[in-house]
């Protein structure tokens, strides 16, 4: 377990280069599963959900090898049982649904883990694919599918604009015979950057980043060497904390077309921003941020991984806030570590009302998923005094070297063990 120690109250200020996308990376590992030759992955980001996803490839054979980028070797593929492999610890190993029904034509996954955030179905997903004629069922608390004439292209009109449904498609649709449309597709970086890789390694791609998808599927596909872009999440996290401590942050190698929606709002609260070559965004030193109201929704609107943060922002923002969760029914667990710190904050279903405060004042405080951890370490770094925060561990699965990078920032923090925490905290 990992404990992140914070003194707070310092303007971060620096240039911070944003890593690999980590739910691009996620995506594309699972779609090397379709490839018949070498993958060679280049800014793939060194966090823990990618190391579960290179140990599901490599129970099916795969060899995979991390130098200066990532490589991933195709072996005889036996094994379409993930049941222990540590998939279940994952959500993004729900894609090898898409990827094992279409080159091995069955596969048993348990269902997937992750982040605690409430409910989130997979339903979409199983519809896609039966839609594609696979035959799907949950037994003993694991997926099992079949596609006995192997997949076809289909039709598939999504409820719900889910990035993982889409990304699931897209993967099974590679290898189907026949074109397969989705009607609704997320159009999140990271659907677009699947469709990308794809269609490197040679499938024809249509509408990519539009709310239709066509695929054309092929008999087989080659590897291909490809560059997973920079995060809009991470650089996001950054660039709040940037404007949290009243601080000046330049992220750059991201590209800033996913980072609009955020940007937008930063703006609309009082945050001076520049962006500079579409690939490069300025934080600069700005007054007390401004109340503000925020819904997420899906791509291209305000993203919920950034919603958390956000409400660091805002607990200290002149006036009141009004933040609206409508994609995840459980991501509002923050609220509690956040009132510890001071924070003046009335949740009433899916919505938070915030008023804003002074000052945070440090606390110990516990993360309990991925973005309710960073958004806690940015509360932290704009706090008055010393704020413990425990669960790092969920954290460091979306973002690579973040005490590194924020001691490089000028940010006072330190990443302890548990027992190391109750010496120094």
């Amino acid at each position: 377990m990992s404990v992140l120690i914070i003194d707070g109250g310092t303007p971060l200020k620096g240039r911070v280069t944003a890593q690999g996308c980590k739910n691009s990376a996620l995506a594309i590992l699972a779609a090397a599963a379709l490839c018949e030759d070498k993958v060679y992955l280049t800014n793939v980001p060194d966090i823990g959900d990618v190391k579960t996803m290179m140990g599901i490839l490599r129970s099916l054979g795969y060899k995979v090898t991390w130098g200066n980028g990532l490589t991933i070797k195709p072996g005889v593929i036996k094994n379409y049982d993930l049941t222990h492999t540590g998939a279940g610890a994952i959500r993004g190993s729900l894609l090898f649904l898409g990827a094992l029904l279409g080159r091995l034509g069955k596969v048993v996954l348990p269902m997937p883990g992750g982040c605690n955030i409430g409910t989130r179905p997979i339903d979409l997903h199983l519809k896609g694919l039966s839609l594609m004629g696979a035959d799907l069922d949950i037994q003993g608390g694991n997926i099992v599918g079949v596609a006995p004439g192997g997949l076809k292209g289909a039709y598939v009109y999504l409820d719900f604009p889910s990035v993982g449904a889409t990304e699931n498609i897209m993967i099974a649709g590679a290898l189907a015979n026949g074109e397969t449309t989705i009607e609704n597709a997320a159009q999140d970086q990271q659907v677009v950057e699947l469709g990308k890789f794809l269609m490197a390694c040679g499938v024809k791609i249509h509408g990519l980043g539009t709310k239709v998808i066509r695929v054309k599927g092929k008999k087989e596909i080659g590897g291909v060497t490809f560059r997973i872009s920079g995060d809009s999440i991470e650089a996001g996290t950054y660039a709040i904390a940037a404007a949290a401590t009243r601080g000046t942050i330049t992220v750059d190698g991201v590209d800033v077309t996913f980072l609009r929606p955020l940007l937008f709002k930063l703006q609309e609260a009082g945050i001076e921003v520049v962006v500079t070559n579409g690939h490069e965004v300025t934080v600069l030193p700005s007054p007390r941020p401004k109340g503000i109201t925020i819904k997420t929704m899906p791509f291209p609107g305000f993203p919920t991984d950034l919603q958390p943060l956000m409400m660091s922002l805002l607990a200290t923002a002149e006036g009141r806030s009004v933040i609206t969760e409508t994609v995840y029914d459980g991501r509002m667990g923050h609220v509690s570590e956040l009132w510890k710190m001071g924070a003046n904050i009335e949740v009433e279903g899916n919505t938070a009302i915030i008023t804003g405060v002074e000052k945070l004042t440090g606390a110990p405080v516990v993360a309990n998923n991925l973005r309710a951890g960073a958004a806690l370490v940015v509360a932290g770094l704009s706090a008055e005094g010393r704020t413990v925060v425990y669960g790092m561990e969920h954290v460091m699965r979306g973002y690579s070297n973040i005490h590194q990078k924020l001691r490089a920032l000028d940010a006072k923090v330190e990443l302890v063990s548990d027992e190391e925490a109750v010496n120094i905290a």
